[in-house]
């Protein structure tokens, strides 16, 4: 299956838990300002690239603990993401996700969106919310504003509503 991605990232330290592969979406409806990735914005930028070669690049590193999906915004391209989650999972590794979207949002898109439910259902962690500039830190782990939350997916799924992650 095609994806557009802005790039992949292998043995990222900074997008979750261990070595983690990467994978940068490209598009993103959201224009955060403040981003750090301002280069993902564009839906016709970055390069068309498959699901198979991502998976093989992830199968080819042993030492992974984890693919996280970030962009960009992954749930536009929830379908290729999902793909690539299933085979993460697969393999036993953890998937984290980012989304300009809340929780919450996601559960009423994926009500109308199957993508949006299908990749939902393979993420461990989804760390949730639009950047914003003004609640800015540099103090809480893999989140770039305060606003942002570390959502249990699994959890949050069975209860039907968001399940939060405390560190």
């Amino acid at each position: 299956m095609d994806i557009r991605l802005a790039g992949l990232v292998d043995d990222s330290i900074v997008d979750g838990p261990g070595f983690r592969l990467a994978v940068f979406t490209q598009g993103c409806p959201h224009h955060c300002p403040g981003c750090h990735n301002p280069a993902t914005h564009d839906f016709e930028g970055g390069h068309i690239d498959t699901t198979e070669r991502v998976i093989t690049v992830m199968k080819a590193n042993p030492l992974l603990d984890g693919v996280t999906l970030s962009g960009g915004e992954p749930f536009c391209q929830p379908e290729a993401c999902a793909e690539i989650a299933s085979a993460a999972k697969a393999s036993g590794l953890n998937v984290w996700s980012y989304s300009g979207w809340t929780f919450e949002q996601l559960l009423e898109k994926s009500a109308h969106e199957p993508g949006v439910k299908e990749l939902l259902g393979t993420v461990d962690v989804l760390v949730d919310g639009p950047f914003l500039l003004a609640q800015r830190t540099l103090e809480l782990r893999f989140r770039g504003s305060k606003n942002q939350r570390l959502i249990d997916v699994p959890s949050s799924l069975a209860e039907g509503r968001a399940i939060e992650i405390k560190q």
